[in-house]
């Protein structure tokens, strides 16, 4: 186990609540939400220095799921290991969170199951335009390094799966938001990235997501 958590997940979750009322709505292409603030002091840095090391790409990208045997969450090791894991998890696992997101953004998440991701991204790395559509029920795309350049490394947002639209700024401790629907296309043009590009992907997914392990808790499904 390493240092203490910079905050508990009361302090976390009240302040990510915060965040979600203050979030400014974007109705182009689609219904989107810019959100500033996440997290109390210290805790989107201590997610920051966290020790994981970025996977190779090895040449090949495009999905995330092309390196599934590479990817970290907020599993139940991790969360061991990281104090400050386990709070975010539990705050964001938690009613006060939760039935934010679903009065505020319209989503549908009471019971799903709550999966975050810690994606490393490096050099070589892009998406292809994609929607979340599914078993996705709610994405918050959390962005957390600070190196030079970063900030030209926002989600890419297009109007269809072929028309690229614009790009969320990428500010440490702010995120992107929305509700997966057949519209909200998404995705990371190929450029160059200095260091390793840092997020954590917030899911909300429903029970028939077979990669049980990913889940934070994965026998507890969140209310609102």
């Amino acid at each position: 186990m390493t240092a203490a958590s910079p905050a508990s997940a009361d302090q976390i979750a009240k302040t990510f609540c915060a965040s979600i009322d203050a979030a400014r709505p974007f109705d182009q292409p689609y219904r989107h939400f810019l959100m500033d603030d996440l997290f109390p002091a210290g805790v989107s840095e201590a997610l920051n220095t966290l020790p994981f090391r970025a996977p190779s790409t090895d040449g090949v990208s495009g999905k995330r799921e092309l390196h599934n045997d590479t990817r970290s969450y907020f599993d139940e090791a991790n969360m061991t290991r990281f104090p400050v894991m386990r709070e975010v998890a539990k705050a964001l696992h938690g009613r006060d969170v939760t039935s934010a997101i679903a009065a505020k953004f319209g989503a549908p998440i009471d019971d799903t199951l709550l999966r975050l991701e810690y994606a490393l991204d490096i050099d070589g790395f892009w998406l292809q335009p994609h929607t979340d559509l599914g078993v996705k029920k709610f994405t918050c795309l959390i962005y957390l390094s600070d190196e030079p350049g970063h900030e030209e490394l926002g989600t890419d947002i297009y109007a269809d799966e072929k028309t690229h639209f614009g790009r969320s700024p990428f500010i440490p401790n702010t995120a992107m938001v929305f509700v997966p629907g057949n519209n909200t296309w998404h995705g990371f043009v190929n450029r160059p990235i200095i260091g390793v590009r840092k997020s954590v992907i917030l899911n909300y997914v429903t029970h028939d997501w077979r990669a049980r392990e990913q889940l934070s808790f994965a026998d507890q499904p969140v209310r609102v």
